[in-house]
């Protein structure tokens, strides 16, 4: 595992982009899964932007979603498939057949799970699973205490989790599961970043890379992970 810290978020998410832009240029289909929310939304942009100027080409590509709000889908504001849409593939003109995403709202739960483990058996692996790290150490929607050995489940929210997630709505918005990739997929993927933000992030950013490798602290999972790489900011 590596790490990287850089001056601002402004500083990460340029160096990220570039990761993933380079990534892209050497294997022009890669699969790439992509966390969303506030730190990886500037890396977006900047990918999007790329795009549009023909800097880069992400037709090839194949995408798969990395977690969701259950209850919620792409189309509705807040969600995390709605962020992705909203900073890359729309604007950077992705095509639906290039994004395998869970449908959060299907009847069937445990199928959805079935069918992004599939698909991505299909592919292989992951040749770039991009995470961030939630403040009570969670990576994607594992919570504290989910086995390191899960692949794609259903899990029920920690309470930290729902409070903060009330920030990508306009309301008090009910949250209560959600449904992510597992930490299995993670120790498979050819290779992993995980970002991190801003001074408040810091001490579970520490705790994880350096305390004990447990499953009560997700984000620990990292210690063990060879191609596993920490790009954090100090603001």
């Amino acid at each position: 595992m590596q790490q990287r810290t850089f001056p601002d978020h402004a500083a990460l998410s340029h160096h990220t982009a570039d990761y993933i832009a380079d990534l892209v240029r050497q294997k022009p289909d890669a699969v790439l899964c992509l966390a969303s929310g506030d730190t990886p939304s500037e890396t977006f942009r900047i990918l999007a932007a790329m795009v549009q100027a023909g800097q880069l080409d992400l037709s090839q590509c194949r995408f798969i979603g990395l977690d969701e709000w259950v209850g919620f889908g792409p189309t509705d504001e807040g969600s995390c498939g709605y962020l992705v849409y909203r900073d890359l593939f729309t604007p950077a003109s992705i095509r639906p057949e290039q994004i395998t995403y869970f449908d959060a709202k299907a009847a069937d739960l445990q199928a959805e799970c079935a069918r992004v483990d599939a698909a991505i058996a299909d592919f292989g692996k992951l040749d770039l699973l991009l995470v961030g790290i939630g403040m009570n150490g969670h990576i994607a929607l594992n919570e504290p205490g989910t086995p390191f050995t899960l692949r794609c489940h259903v899990v029920q929210l920690a309470q930290s989790t729902i409070d903060v997630g009330q920030k990508y709505f306009t309301k008090p918005t009910p949250l209560s599961q959600g449904i992510t990739l597992g930490l299995q997929h993670l120790t498979e993927a050819r290779d992993v970043v995980l970002m991190a933000s801003g001074a408040r992030k810091a001490a579970i950013v520490h705790e994880a890379l350096h305390g004990p490798i447990t499953e009560q602290l997700p984000a620990s999972i990292m210690q063990t992970v060879e191609q596993g790489k920490v790009f954090d900011s100090k603001i």
